[in-house]
């Protein structure tokens, strides 16, 4: 039966709180709200949320204080009959059996027969994977391949089905053509936990259209820092919003079946667990050092509403609990005993799966994503093994049989496994293409509510003069590299995973803000000149810029060390609003991002700025808002659900602190008839946000130089093995897409010839065991990462070069360009000022990678004579970090 909810309804409801004077923050409190155990119960017991007027969760005004780990009441309950029917299947299995329900690789590197072979219980597809490795993949290519594994799961001794992953964080993102939904920075500004139940809805019908059962959604992370490259994945730093949002989120993707998961929901995944939005410095993977306190009335809180709403998988996150002073010493929580086992599991009473993120467990001090025990033994349930599944499988039911891992810990798992197989009904199911949904989503339903959450997400900030909305008979520039980029408009987690590599006909169902704008005005009263070269804004009745961020996702997005200025990270911008800012036309500024970013220069070149974060494919939205009359809603309402910095270096920054001194507050946003005061805002910034240190560098830095130079070594990386393969004495490495070989460069045997076939992406760096090396002094000489290089074949895709500080801590500068433009064949030597890796996010004093070259396609270089080199980003030939963007 297909669900009923209505965008209508929504708009209803919308109005009738406003004519109530209800706050949709608040909302009403239900007559009979699930009582909450205080903090001097034995344990404090979490259920249902109070609901508001509208039946949905309602964001509470005050959340209370637990003293312990509260027990959560699932909406779910136990089934005496399939416990014993769980209990009867996992006693005929086998050892190995057992262990590959354990076991979730990655669709390209596993095929049908082999799920049949080993016995698999889950697949994935991590971002940028598709059926066929084809970005363009059709539905019925997507349940061809869903019918494939699940033929063979059910072919297979034990006959248990397969279950399919897929990372649909904003709508069935993988998927070429499908509405892709804001992220949820801009959800978490609506304010509304039934827009957020109904994007869910509409999420698992994506999702079951191309035949997959399990959504990695939705992200509960509490946001400390915006320095965080996955901050806009968290609702709000407001742990109230995440609450009710993690209910209601839970809710539209399963539905609300006390019996489990009906024909129209989906798995989903309460994630990540936990305190991956507390790292220290906004540093992903990083350490969170919370107190025990923190974490459970901060952080815990997201789990609360989705594990009360029945979620039925939990996945652990990449961060570690460690505060040495607190006495706190979980390190890595794929290895937490405590978080996983005691407190997810017993305490909170979490009786679904639990799953390790990618690799997340081959992190864990004496682990590698082959082989992890005390991984195992930690709780986690199933291992996200995308490539080394095969050994990962042969070790573990070795370490069962040493004893190493107890066959109990393996059993718990595959009951909690099986538990939620026969929760989503899938015992029972047909395959795949068979099923409700499948091959035919409501696109139509869905692009109305994509659009409407567009419209209820945007934030005004400034609206001089009442500039906003706009006369629908207003003549406008467009101007800014965000304004037709369905790329920037959609951001991380977007057919790729970070985003990057999409064009505006990888969305052929999607809208661009211009597009919006040519449809509400009418395309003889739009003209869109990206870089505003040549034109005259005077002619016109307004300028409208459309700027902001470029996409990128974990990892890539983190700030780390640079300034939060966006003028610094995006010099285009503020160069472009400078061509038209005062020149006779207001100026209307729409900010495209996944944060808020220190914008003073950019707020004071517009009468009116607009948050419209990462919109997604329904660019018409934004339109909708600009131009009067567009919608029957109550224009602008949305609330900022993070804090806006006044200062450059203003970061962490939250409602709580005691020094809380926002250029706009958390819960900021001017209604439509309303003007603000933001004034003449103060433009100064330091040029970093680092500390002084680390003296000067008066010698080069060899790296490789006719071979390795200690303590660094040459590695190739690739989908078949990121974690590096590495190049032996010889000159020699090789995989599918990538391989290297001597070559000569400027003398016999120097150089390392690398071919990329373009068949995946790869990378050859050089790197040094952690914790790295301090090279300030490089950069306080005006040091530059300078190399000897002949290209024998241009790059055909997006070519990076990066150095690195830690993975995910890394600096990278676009180097398409710069290679295209190197004459083929003849030796070229290449200075780039270290200063720009330092801008894009490397930490200088623990860089552990200090060359690495990545491309998306076909490529061939050979690399030679590798150093950092004092005072040679002064040199004329040295390149510009302008002009590596």
């Amino acid at each position: 039966m297909a669900r009923r909810s209505s965008v209508g309804s929504r708009a209803c409801r919308i109005g009738l709180a406003v004519l109530l004077g209800v706050s949709m923050a608040g909302g009403i409190a239900s007559a009979t709200p699930e009582p909450e155990a205080t903090a001097g119960a034995k344990q404090p017991v979490v259920g249902k949320p109070d609901l508001g007027w509208d039946g949905c969760a309602r964001i509470q005004d005050k959340l209370p204080a637990f003293a312990d780990w509260p027990k959560v009441k699932s909406n779910i309950g136990r089934n005496a009959a399939d416990e014993r029917r769980i209990a009867t299947m996992v006693a005929g299995m086998t050892l190995a059996e057992k262990v590959g329900q354990m076991t979730q690789p990655e669709i390209a590197a596993i095929t049908p027969a082999e799920v049949k072979e080993y016995g698999i219980g889950t697949v994935l597809n991590g971002g940028g994977s598709w059926p066929g490795k084809k970005k363009n993949a059709t539905v019925k290519e997507w349940l061809d391949l869903a019918d494939a594994y699940w033929q063979a799961s059910k072919s297979s001794r034990t006959k248990i089905p397969v279950i399919w992953g897929i990372d649909a964080v904003h709508g069935n993102n993988n998927v070429f053509g499908t509405t892709v939904f804001p992220h949820n920075i801009g959800l978490g500004a609506a304010q509304d936990p039934c827009l957020v139940r109904e994007i869910g809805e509409a999420t698992a019908e994506q999702v079951r259209a191309t035949g997959q059962d399990w959504a990695f959604a939705p992200t509960l992370a509490v946001v400390k820092d915006d320095r965080w490259g996955r901050t806009y994945e968290g609702f709000s730093e407001d742990p109230r919003i995440t609450r009710a949002y993690g209910y209601e989120a839970t809710r539209g993707l399963q539905g609300n079946n006390p019996r489990g998961i009906g024909s129209d929901g989906v798995i989903a995944t309460a994630k990540h667990f936990m305190g991956d939005g507390g790292t220290n410095k906004g540093k992903d993977q990083g350490v969170n050092s919370s107190a025990k306190a923190d974490m459970i009335n901060t952080h815990g809180q997201g789990y609360y509403g989705s594990l009360a709403a029945g979620a039925q998988s939990v996945m652990i996150s990449f961060n570690s609990w460690t505060n040495e002073e607190l006495g706190i010493k979980e390190g890595k929580l794929h290895g937490s005993k405590l978080m996983v086992e005691e407190v997810l599991k017993n305490k909170m009473g979490f009786d679904g799966l639990v799953v390790s993120d990618w690799n997340g467990h081959g992190q864990v001090e004496g682990c590698t994503n082959a082989s992890c025990a005390r991984a195992v033994n930690a709780g986690i349930d199933v291992f996200m093994v995308p490539h080394d599944w095969k050994a990962f499988i042969t070790n573990t039911i070795a370490q069962v049989n040493s004893g190493e891992i107890p066959m109990a810990r393996i059993d718990d798992a595959v009951t909690r496994i099986l538990r939620v197989k026969l929760r989503s009904g899938l015992f029972e199911a047909k395959k795949p293409s068979e099923r409700e949904h499948a091959g035919k989503a409501d696109a139509q339903r869905a692009k109305e509510i994509a659009r409407e959450a567009v419209r209820r997400s945007q934030v005004l900030l400034k609206n001089d003069k009442r500039v906003l909305p706009l006369s629908p008979r207003s003549k406008v520039l467009v101007v800014g590299k965000s304004a037709d980029s369905m790329q920037n408009q959609t951001g991380g987690w977007t057919l790729t995973w970070q985003g990057t590599g999409n064009t505006n006909a990888d969305f052929p169902n999607g809208t661009t803000i211009l597009g919006g704008l040519r449809g509400a005005l009418g395309e003889a009263n739009v003209t869109f000149s990206e870089k505003a070269d040549n034109v005259d804004p005077s002619k016109f009745d307004a300028v409208i810029a459309v700027i902001g961020e470029t996409p990128y996702a974990e990892g890539t997005g983190d700030i780390g060390k640079r300034s939060l200025e966006a003028a610094k990270l995006f010099p285009e911008d503020l160069a472009v609003l400078d061509k038209v800012a005062g020149k006779g036309a207001p100026v209307v500024t729409v900010y495209v991002a996944g944060r808020p970013l220190h914008v003073n220069k950019e707020l004071n070149r517009s009468e009116a700025f607009v948050a419209a974060w990462l919109p997604g494919t329904e660019g018409a939205g934004v339109a909708d808002m600009l131009v009067r009359g567009r919608h029957t809603g109550l224009g602008y309402q949305g609330k900022l659900s993070y804090s806006w910095p006044k200062a450059a270096c203003q970061t962490p920054l939250n409602a709580e602190q005691k020094d809380y001194d926002p250029l706009f507050k958390y819960g900021y946003g001017l209604r439509s008839w309303e003007t603000g005061n933001v004034g003449k805002l103060d433009e100064t910034s330091p040029e970093s946000c680092s500390p002084p240190g680390g003296g000067t560098a008066e010698e080069d830095l060899e790296v490789f130089v006719r071979k390795d130079i200690a303590p660094f070594k040459g590695y190739l990386g690739s989908p078949e093995n990121w974690g590096g393969t590495e190049i032996g004495p010889d000159g020699t490495a090789a995989h599918a897409s990538i391989a290297v070989e001597p070559t000569d460069v400027s003398v016999q045997g120097d150089g390392l010839k690398t071919t990329w076939n373009g068949t995946a992406p790869g990378q050859l760096y050089m790197q040094a065991p952690a914790p790295g090396e301090d090279l300030r002094g490089y950069g306080n000489a005006n040091g530059a990462l300078v190399f000897d290089v002949i290209v024998g074949k241009a790059p055909a895709s997006r070519t990076v070069i990066s150095t690195h500080c830690g993975y995910p801590c890394q600096g990278e500068v676009a180097a398409t360009k710069l290679f295209t433009d190197l004459p083929v064949g003849q030796k070229q030597t290449v200075k780039i000022p270290v200063s720009c890796f330092a801008e894009k996010g490397l930490d200088l004093e623990a860089v552990n990678t200090p060359f690495l070259v990545y491309t998306e396609g076909a490529f061939q270089a050979s690399f030679a004579n590798v150093r950092w080199v004092p005072k040679a980003a002064g040199d004329p030939d040295a390149r510009k970090c302008g002009d590596l963007t």
